[in-house]
């Protein structure tokens, strides 16, 4: 097996910006108000905006 310098992962890194690693998938549990039962939206969000999709009140 190979090794790979810490430099070169960094580099790699910066030229697969926006590829899916950078992206997570979020489960959001909602409860309806009138039947009291959850509801569970999944969604994949960029890694920076997971915080910005659980401020969503929606």
């Amino acid at each position: 097996m190979a090794k790979v310098s810490k430099n070169a992962r960094v580099a790699q890194r910066a030229q697969n910006k926006g590829s899916g690693r950078d992206f997570v998938k979020v489960v959001k549990s909602i409860k309806d108000p009138v039947s009291g039962k959850y509801t569970y939206k999944e969604t994949m969000v960029h890694k920076d905006k997971v915080k910005e999709f659980f401020a969503d009140k929606k």
